[in-house]
């Protein structure tokens, strides 16, 4: 029998509702240092909320101290504002969500030809497991092409894939780049090379589910109009790490809430590195100026799946997300891999926001863009107001620091159940509790990567290259 490489949790049973059920399968899968991480949050939560509590009086003397001064009744009328303003798109979000829908699966003579693109740097075996489950697909095989690119890896990434082409032979095509140049570059050359109608990258540490591709590719039958489309990312490593299981739960809010939202509006803002397809039209209508891009006079040798995207918007392409379409990427389990890979974002955020702004106020597309500006504007305004934010947060800090700390941890507690809900209608109540866990670890150990990442935005570098986790 032939094995199949989809992630094992694929084929795992649902859990059964009801509070005994939920504990059970909680202890099951959790160790020792995951049920004290989880008991410790709940502690400090509950503990803040009792605090906020018997300290009334302190607050309501912090609001009056605040009143009685010029700054501090105009802090007061700009927080006032802003949180009604993240309250009223928060809304609009969760009404785009419940508009959404993804496009069913067409029939396989409607399918186009795929040229699936895997470049791979220092992957070791995880590219053969990457390249096997692409070829397990439930999708034409004379209407799919397989091309893997060994980015001059120093490890054994070029035997695992010398092994794939063994035993696939013709069904994938592999090559090495001469020396480490980059991702972007070992796309480039992918995209050169592949002869489809439609461009699928997938990341070598992904694995996909077998009608992943057929899902992904559909919407360029039915919408002439797509430029691209992103996938839906989950977490491949998340059995034991801890990490990993906090950002399953941030990636299942982050994919099929807020891109469901953002597909709803034809303006997904990033198709992920990890599994996105791109119409050929449209790459090679802006390819010469997404591999020469640059920042401040250096090149740009990173976010290469956010410029794609920005450069197909621009064109006037819809850019979609497809909710059926699963890749099980591994990400990083421990904290200097995660807050790396969180700058690396970061900075391309803060690049590709820039560039945006350069059209999103003009006639770059037919029909509405109304949606599109308003998703703009929100992902600027987090740019713009983290510098005030972190004054304020450290100003708060040194003068008030039980009121900080009680107050941010009660506010955690009701912010952070929306996607403990969300994750536990959508997949697991047992595993949803992270999201806790993770509001706080964001909170109080990764709140400082925003403006970092403003203030070093011109700075190369893939940073996570050389560490344990790669992604």
């Amino acid at each position: 029998m032939k094995k199949s490489h989809e992630p094992k949790l694929l084929a795992r049973p649902l859990a059964k509702k009801g509070p005994i059920n939920i504990l059970k399968r909680f202890f099951e899968t959790a160790d020792a240092w995951g049920i004290f991480v989880l008991g410790s949050t709940f502690v400090l939560m509950v503990g803040a909320a009792y605090m906020v509590y018997i300290l009334q009086s302190d607050f309501t003397q912090f609001r009056a101290d605040r009143k009685s001064s010029m700054i501090g009744l105009i802090f007061m009328a700009i927080a006032t504002a802003l949180f009604v303003y993240k309250a009223l798109f928060f809304l609009y979000t969760l009404v785009r969500y419940f508009v959404y829908r993804p496009i069913a699966s067409v029939l396989d003579e409607e399918l186009p030809a795929v040229t699936v693109i895997v470049p791979a740097y220092n992957e070791g075996k995880q590219v053969w497991a990457t390249l096997m489950s692409l070829a397990e697909s439930d999708y034409p095989a004379e209407k799919l092409q397989l091309l893997s690119i060994d980015d001059g890896s120093k490890d054994d990434t070029w035997k695992w894939m010398q092994e794939a082409k063994r035993e696939l032979g013709e069904r994938v095509s592999i090559c090495q780049q001469p020396k480490n140049m980059g991702k972007r570059h070992a796309l480039y050359r992918g995209f050169n090379e592949g002869t489809g109608e439609v461009f699928v990258t997938v990341d070598s540490d992904s694995i996909v589910k077998k009608d992943t591709l057929r899902n992904l590719v559909s919407p360029f039958v039915t919408n002439e109009n797509c430029g691209a489309v992103a996938g839906n990312i989950r977490v491949l490593n998340n059995k034991k790490a801890l990490l990993p299981k906090m950002l399953d739960v941030s990636f299942v809010l982050s994919f099929e809430f807020v891109r469901s939202a953002e597909s709803s509006l034809n303006s997904v803002l990033c198709t992920p590195g990890a599994l996105a397809a791109y119409r050929r039209e449209a790459v090679f209508a802006c390819l010469p100026d997404w591999i020469n891009q640059t920042f401040m006079g250096q090149p740009s040798d990173i976010g290469e799946d956010r410029a794609m995207t920005n450069m197909i918007l621009k064109q006037g392409y819809h850019v979609l997300f497809q909710r059926n379409a699963y890749a099980y990427t591994n990400v990083p389990e421990h904290y200097k891999g995660l807050y790396k890979m969180f700058i690396r974002w970061g900075r391309s955020n803060v690049r590709e926001n820039i560039e945006m702004s350069k059209y999103v106020f003009k006639n770059f597309r037919q029909g509405s863009k109304m949606g599109t500006r308003l998703l703009f504007l929100s992902q600027f305004s987090k740019i713009i107001m983290s510098y005030p934010f972190l004054v304020f947060m450290l100003f708060f800090v040194l003068s008030h620091p039980l009121l900080f700390i009680s107050s941010t941890l009660a506010s955690i507690l009701v912010l952070s159940t929306f996607p403990v809900l969300f994750y536990a209608k959508r997949y697991d109540v047992s595993e949803s509790f992270w999201a806790y866990s993770y509001s706080i670890l964001y909170t109080f150990g990764l709140f400082w990567i925003t403006p970092y990442a403003i203030a070093t935005a011109n700075r190369r570098g893939w940073l996570t290259r050389g560490l344990p986790e790669k992604k």
